[in-house]
C-alpha cells in the first residue's frame, strides 16, 4: 500500500503543472457548458479574482523568506535582457506606427497583420511571472537574481507601455499618469509587500521565520492552485474571443514563436553570466494575467487571447524542464549510492 501511495505522490509531484493546466481549463469548460450555473459567474469572477492575488502574495512571501536582501542585486545579464523587451516592443511598436502613417504595399501588409503583431508585442513587454522564482528554484537558478529582474522589468513596462499605446491609439481618455499609475497599482502590491513582510519576519521574528523555511516547498503547490486560476480565465477569453479562426491561429503562433525566442536568447545571454537558467526563465515565463489585462485595456482586446495562448506554451516547457531536471537527480542519486556500495 505505502508503495502505490510513494507512486501516486510521485506521478502527481512530477506532472503538477499539466494536472493544475487540465484542472483549470476543465473548470471553466465545466462552467461553460451548464448554462444553468451561468448566473454565479460573477461571483465566481469575484472570488477567482479575489483568491489569485492571495495565493501568489503567499507564494512570493514564502520565496522571499529564502532570499537573502543583500542577494537581490543587479547582475549584467539582467540588462541584456532589460534591452531584449524593449526593443523588441519599441521595434515592432515602431514598425506598426510607420504602416499606420505611409501606407503602401508593405505597410498595407503590416496592417493586415495588425492582431498578431500586437499580439506579438504583448508577449514581448509582459513583465516575469511572479512565480518565476518557484520554478527557478526548483531548475537549481538563482532565485534572487530572477525577483531582482521581476521588480525591475515591471518598472520598465510602466513606463514604456504608456509612452508607446498613445502613438497607435491615440486618445485624450488616458494620460501617461494614469497609465502609468494603472499598471503599478497592478502589479506592485504582488511584489513590493511580500518582499517587506518577509524581511519583517527575518529581522524582528527569527525564529518564526526558522520555522517557515521548513515550509518553503509548499509554494510550489501554492504556485499549481494559482495556474490552475490563470488557465481558467486563459480558457475564458479563448472561449470569448469573437474572432475567426485564422486570426486566433496568427495570434496562437505568435505567441509560440514569442515564447520559444524568449527561452532560447535568455538562456543563451545568461550562458555567458553562467546564469543560464535564471535569465531563460526571466525572459521566458510570463505573468501571463497582467498580459491578457494589458490586452483588453491599452490594444485591441482580441489580442488579451495571446497570453492565453503563451500561459499553455510556457507552462508545458516549465513541465518538461522540471521532469528533466527530476530525472538528473535521480540519474545523481543512483550513480551516488552505486559508488557508495561500491
Amino acid at each position: 500500500m505505502s508503495e502505490y501511495r510513494y507512486t501516486f505522490k510521485k506521478l502527481v509531484k512530477d506532472w503538477m503543472l499539466i494536472i493544475g493546466m487540465v484542472t483549470g481549463a476543465g473548470m471553466y469548460l465545466i462552467y461553460h457548458s451548464i448554462p444553468c450555473i451561468h448566473s454565479a459567474g460573477p461571483f465566481l469572477e469575484s472570488f477567482a479574482k479575489t483568491l489569485q492575488p492571495v495565493l501568489l502574495f503567499c507564494m512570493l512571501f514564502l520565496s522571499f523568506c529564502k532570499i537573502e536582501p543583500h542577494q537581490m542585486r543587479p547582475h549584467k545579464w539582467q540588462a541584456r535582457l532589460l534591452l531584449v523587451q524593449g526593443a523588441s516592443f519599441a521595434g515592432l511598436a515602431l514598425l506598426e506606427l510607420w504602416a499606420l502613417r505611409s501606407g503602401g504595399a508593405a505597410g498595407g501588409w503590416v496592417l493586415a497583420h495588425r492582431i498578431p503583431l500586437e499580439s506579438a508585442m504583448i508577449c514581448l513587454i509582459c513583465p516575469t511571472a511572479t512565480a518565476c522564482a518557484v520554478v527557478t528554484g526548483k531548475l537549481g537558478g538563482n532565485m534572487a537574481g530572477v525577483v531582482t529582474y521581476t521588480v525591475i522589468i515591471n518598472i520598465m513596462v510602466a513606463l514604456l507601455v504608456p509612452l508607446m499605446v498613445p502613438l497607435l491609439y491615440p486618445s485624450g481618455e488616458m494620460s501617461f499618469g494614469m497609465a502609468f499609475s494603472r499598471i503599478l497599482a497592478k502589479v506592485f502590491p504582488l511584489l513590493i509587500m511580500p518582499c517587506i513582510a518577509s524581511w519583517i519576519v527575518r529581522y524582528l521574528m527569527p525564529k518564526f521565520h526558522s520555522r517557515l523555511l521548513k515550509y518553503t516547498h509548499i509554494s510550489f503547490y501554492i504556485w499549481a492552485v494559482s495556474l490552475a486560476l490563470a488557465i481558467a480565465m486563459s480558457t475564458r477569453a479563448l472561449l470569448n474571443a469573437q474572432s475567426g479562426t485564422s486570426v486566433l491561429v496568427e495570434i496562437a503562433l505568435a505567441s509560440l514563436l514569442c515564447c520559444a525566442f524568449q527561452f532560447w536568447i535568455g538562456k543563451r545571454i545568461g550562458a555567458k553570466y553562467g546564469c543560464k537558467i535564471s535569465a531563460g526563465q526571466a525572459l521566458g515565463q510570463k505573468n501571463t494575467v497582467f498580459g491578457i489585462w494589458t490586452g483588453y485595456t491599452f490594444f485591441d482586446p482580441v489580442t488579451s487571447v495571446a497570453c492565453g495562448f503563451y500561459s499553455i506554451w510556457h507552462n508545458c516547457y516549465n513541465t518538461w524542464q522540471l521532469y528533466r531536471k527530476r530525472k538528473e537527480n535521480e540519474a545523481k542519486e543512483l550513480s551516488r549510492d552505486s559508488q557508495e556500495q561500491l
